[in-house]
């Protein structure tokens, strides 16, 4: 796993117990975006040898929000509006133009929203134990996919170009440190 620069802000976890259907709501929305983002990857030339693969991750991120609908219905809890997150704005504002440039930052944002969702599944899996054990085990199902998500674009990025994909990298740490240290009075996952 990537070496964070910053912990998960410590008031997240109690929101997030405090408002389990809008963060399983909030948690839906990602999981549809994870899949349109893993199939829009593929409009980058040096991506298409890798289709496949990018097909592979929109699938199963489909399936985990075909997961999240059915717990949705079974808990009675509404389909709503889906949030922005400022810190995955924050991340994709940062993305250059120039093709080389914006894949190598496209991918390792995706690879940080992964990164970040396997560290806060870990966490919700161990606190959700002795609250709410279906919940704990549903998140613990989806901590394995999502560090292979993080490692396939991180991976990809590196293909094309190592050198800048650290340099970048480096850029994204320092970034996603300042923006988990921004106060989010949403009640979401990132």
């Amino acid at each position: 796993m990537l070496m964070l620069r910053e912990k998960i802000p410590a008031d997240w976890l109690p929101k997030v117990l405090n408002n389990i259907p809008a963060v399983l709501v909030d948690h839906a929305h990602l999981e549809r975006k994870a899949a349109t983002t893993a199939m829009n990857l593929e409009k980058y030339h040096s991506l298409f040898p890798r289709v496949r693969e990018l097909n592979a991750i929109a699938i199963e991120e489909l399936q985990h929000f075909e997961l999240l609908l059915t717990l949705l219905e079974k808990r009675g809890i509404p389909f709503g509006q889906p949030h922005p997150s400022p810190w995955i704005a924050g991340l994709m504002r940062s993305i250059r133009g120039g093709a080389r440039y914006q894949v190598i930052d496209h991918l390792i944002c995706c690879a940080l929203i992964e990164g970040r969702s396997c560290e806060k599944f870990q966490v919700l899996a161990r606190e959700l134990q002795s609250i709410d054990p279906e919940l704990a085990e549903f998140y613990a199902s989806l901590v394995e996919s999502e560090g292979n998500h993080y490692a396939t674009y991180l991976i990809m990025a590196r293909e094309i170009d190592l050198p800048e994909t650290e340099r970048r990298l480096d850029f994204y740490l320092d970034l996603d440190a300042e923006l988990m240290r921004k106060p989010n009075p949403l009640l979401m996952l990132h």
